[in-house]
């Protein structure tokens, strides 16, 4: 679910964003991922353990551990993609070698590969004609790495593409051209501005998350596809929000907006996204309660702390009539906050589910 549901969960995530911002690198587990996505693998006679030895000594390449359908290659100090890869591989798992380039036959003849994880290596150069005809690939991770553009012709099928932390600074028009099942977008620890990302970057897509946190943004981008429900755009540099910044984001759910720069939040703009339910506005410098939280019915968690908020209205989270539909928060967050906690009047909190899910605190002037 995309908005918690208990506040233990608020709480963990506070914590969560206590550490420093650029995320280490962690291998992903891929039979992990296997699992997860339900991908079922062809069957192997488990008696016949003779057989499992020939497997990988005469089909699996070299310096690589094998199992049917999967060739784990990680942490190999590998400096190209290895040579005669199965054909019937779905799963390949070369993290955290020293490949530097994917050339255009690497991955020729693997037709039933379903994901590919090229993490923390040294790539800065993918041939345009690598992906070709990789109809059934899903998950395309190629973060850590030293791209500095998307890589063209990527697999049109791909449901999830994560370039985090790349040298990304320029996203061309109809770069994610012909992606309609792209869920899952990360970009996030790259040095990309708003001039860096061309008019129709984002043409024809569906994704439901994107993510451009650790960037060089100074403004909220108006140009994402309006499929999006999560939006994560932490640690930029944004300095205000406007009302024109989520006029096509209607669908949005959750939105990441901490440790910007953010002085306003200009009247009119929150309520262009009604379905939201979380919302993360904290380590910023606002010095009130943006307008419009309590008209979001679904809103239910709103991280404020650490901002200049010197005061709290009576109407700024719940709505003003007893009429006035809204879902109960599940956490509000004020610590760290000019605004004294004794002069807030419980009353102000009449719309949250209770005392522990409001997380109030003492103020130190730096």
């Amino acid at each position: 679910p995309v908005c918690p549901k208990r506040t233990m969960r608020v709480l963990l995530l506070l914590c969560l964003l206590s550490f420093g911002k650029t995320k280490p690198y962690q291998p992903v587990n891929v039979m992990d991922l296997m699992k997860n996505h339900d991908i079922m693998i062809a069957d192997s006679d488990e008696d016949d353990d003779e057989e499992d030895d020939d497997y990988e000594d005469e089909d699996c390449p070299a310096n690589c551990r094998c199992s049917p359908q999967v060739v784990q290659c990680s942490d190999q100090g590998l400096i190209s993609v290895p040579d005669k890869i199965p054909e019937d591989t779905m799963m390949i798992d070369l993290q955290n070698n020293d490949i530097t380039e994917i050339k255009e036959d690497d991955f020729k003849g693997l037709h039933k590969l379903y994901g590919l994880f090229l993490i923390n290596n040294r790539i800065s150069k993918v041939h345009p004609n690598a992906f070709k005809n990789m109809d059934h690939l899903r998950l395309l991770y190629l973060s850590y790495n030293l791209l500095t553009e998307i890589p063209a012709n990527l697999p049109p099928n791909v449901i999830e593409l994560r370039f985090y932390e790349n040298n990304i600074n320029r996203i061309q028009k109809n770069a994610f051209d012909g992606l309609r099942k792209l869920h899952v977008l990360e970009l996030g620890a790259n040095p990309l501005a708003n001039s860096g990302i061309e008019v129709g970057a984002f043409n024809g897509l569906s994704t439901l998350y994107i993510g451009i946190a650790e960037a060089k943004l100074t403004s909220v981008p108006k140009d994402l596809p309006s499929s999006i429900k999560e939006l994560s755009l932490d640690y930029n540099k944004i300095a205000k929000v406007e009302v024109e910044d989520f006029i096509r984001y209607k669908n949005l759910q959750r939105l990441g907006l901490a440790f910007n720069q953010i002085k306003f939040v200009e009247n009119g703009s929150l309520i262009r996204i009604p379905n939201i339910h979380e919302i993360h506005l904290d380590h910023n410098r606002l010095k009130k309660v943006p307008p419009g939280l309590n008209s979001l019915r679904y809103l239910q968690v709103i991280f404020l702390h650490n901002n200049k908020i010197s005061y709290v209205g009576m109407n700024d989270f719940c709505p003003s009539s007893t009429g006035g539909k809204k879902n109960p928060y599940t956490g509000i967050s004020l610590f760290a906050n000019p605004v004294k906690y004794w002069n807030i009047q419980p009353a102000i909190f009449r719309c949250v589910t209770g005392r522990r899910a409001v997380h109030l605190g003492n103020f130190r002037k730096k």
